[in-house]
């Protein structure tokens, strides 16, 4: 993703010109990616790349300037979903009616990353060392997010103190495998009721 002339020596208004070229860039490549995410989400890893295209309104070609391979395009898309479940978590605390609220949201976010997260593990199948490490990058991100929205809703009176943020994570994981594989089997109403069963007695 290089920027003709924008690399090399000197300072002053080459150095300041350069500056919101790399911006650009950057928010290209997030808009690619953020398609990339939802035509995952709807149609699987498999999807053809003109359908990303499309969502994004670029060409194929600028996708595969970017991300040369399919492996390269979804595990781009893990770390740019992983990125925006991590960011999410706070600002839904702060827009959200409750803590309670702003968990199921942030629990929405999440599912739709797993769909991604399902397609990656096949996708490195081959290259177990490179999946282990991107998913403890996963668990050092939004482990931590998960538990302080788990942690506000308990301080809130809303739900059970007793649940860790790793377990419900496995659990959400756990009911959301396979959901591709039946369509009668909606994977996100059950992750529904998993949230609404944290809630306490009144």
């Amino acid at each position: 993703m290089s920027d003709g002339g924008t690399v090399g020596g000197g300072d002053g208004e080459s150095g300041r010109a350069a500056r919101p070229k790399r911006a650009d860039a950057r928010r290209n490549e997030e808009t690619l990616l953020d398609a990339a995410a939802a035509i995952f989400v709807t149609a699987g890893v498999e999807a053809p790349v003109r359908d990303i295209a499309a969502k994004a309104g670029v060409g194929t070609g600028t996708i595969y300037r970017h991300f040369p391979t399919r492996a390269d395009l979804i595990i781009a898309v893990y770390r740019h979903q992983v990125e925006a479940c991590a960011e999410a978590g706070p600002a839904l605390l702060a827009s959200s009616p409750t803590p309670h609220a702003a968990l199921g949201q942030w629990i929405n976010l999440f599912v739709d990353f797993l769909v991604t997260k399902h397609g990656l593990a096949a996708v490195l199948q081959s290259d177990a060392a490179g999946f282990d490490t991107l998913h403890a990058y996963f668990l050092d991100r939004l482990v931590p997010v998960c538990g302080r929205l788990l942690e506000a809703a308990a301080d809130a009176g809303e739900i059970r103190s007793d649940m860790d943020a790793i377990v419900l994570m496995r659990g959400v994981g756990n009911l959301c495998i396979g959901a591709d594989a039946d369509p009668r089997y909606d994977a996100r109403r059950l992750v529904e009721l998993l949230i609404a069963g944290l809630r306490r007695s009144a």
